[in-house]
């Protein structure tokens, strides 16, 4: 196992050792992962356009400009780099400040282990690779046969891509939103909970679910019909969105079942979201000018290193259980 490094038998103290950093054209970042702290240097900013420290020091900040199509192979390559200690060696397209992408090559080494074999610190060069790479793909196109008629075809190819990639896009959405409450259906929360799971596992981050629902939502439906229920439902669904952060996620489970999944954050952190909620709910005006009071049940937990996404679900279920349990109108864990 490979023993802690520290900067100082190098004859560095940390200070030092970023002011070396600082001096290298190439992009470098060097990543805590106890704390979750990433440095990067002025060439990383450079590189990408992006005036200095002007992004958060985190690892989604690096998630957030890997190009889409780049994003899944990058991050298994990075999952097996720090689980089985396999080189680090890829390359892939960033996104700069104007929009553009640019090629890099991510070089990088395991510097620091805790003493459990995890992760404790990782530094890495960004290398700007951009006019070798394109270089290369023009050489390709140029050496393809018929160039004129495949240059057509490529642009007639284009234009249908674009359009089958813009009706896929509107088909996905569909296929994982819920019609009524625009909320995520069964299948886009099982796609969404495995890329948090997976990601709090890799980056080892805090991720909550809550799972909720109203509190004697048939009497409602009794007494002003479905088409009533319906829109209190879009109301709640509504609401609960406004209480959370772009990156979390609102699904309808089913009936007037949600599910959200909050991640980096604890646990502490989703019982405020929680009650947040409750107290936003409960103002829900009602028809016939009087105020009929909506509450929900909430059962919170904050996701565990070992266990599937299903017992994660099944953990949050029981709690909400027991909310129900103790009277409505509660949060349990």
């Amino acid at each position: 196992m490979k023993q802690h490094v520290n900067s100082a038998i190098l004859g560095f103290s940390e200070q030092n050792l970023h002011t070396l950093l600082e001096l290298i054209s190439d992009g470098i970042w060097d990543w805590n992962a106890n704390t979750g702290a990433v440095y990067r240097n002025p060439g990383w900013y450079s590189m990408l356009g992006y005036p200095r420290d002007s992004l958060s020091g985190t690892v989604g900040t690096w998630e957030n400009i890997i190009h889409p199509d780049d994003y899944p192979r990058v991050m298994e390559h990075f999952r097996r780099c720090i689980t089985q200690d396999e080189q680090y060696q890829i390359e892939y397209r960033c996104q700069c400040r104007n929009g553009t992408y640019l090629w890099i090559e991510d070089r990088a080494r395991i510097i620091a282990r805790n003493p459990d074999g995890s992760v404790a610190r990782m530094l890495g060069v960004h290398k700007n690779i951009d006019a070798a790479k394109r270089l290369i793909l023009n050489l390709q196109q140029k050496n393809k046969s018929l160039e004129t008629i495949i240059a057509e075809r490529t642009a007639e190819l284009l234009v249908l891509n674009q359009q089958l990639q813009h009706r896929l896009k509107e088909y996905k959405i569909l296929l994982e939103r819920d019609p009524l409450t625009l909320a995520a259906n069964r299948y886009g929360l099982e796609r969404a909970l495995s890329e948090q799971c997976e990601r709090a596992r890799l980056f080892r981050q805090p991720l909550s679910a809550i799972v909720l629902d109203v509190d004697d939502f048939k009497e409602i439906n009794d007494k002003y019909g479905h088409l009533f229920g319906d829109t209190t439902l879009i109301k709640i669904a509504d609401c609960i969105r406004s209480s959370l952060r772009e990156k979390d996620v609102v699904a309808r489970w089913g009936g007037d079942e949600f599910v959200l999944v909050l991640p980096e954050t604890a646990h502490e952190e989703a019982e405020q979201v929680a009650c947040l909620i409750q107290r936003n709910v409960n103002q829900i005006w009602q028809p016939d000018e009087q105020q009929i009071k909506l509450t929900l049940s909430f059962g919170v937990v904050q996701f565990r290193e070992n266990e599937t996404q299903i017992d994660f679900l099944e953990r949050a279920d029981k709690a909400l259980y027991r909310a129900k349990g103790a009277g409505k109108n509660s949060i349990s864990r």
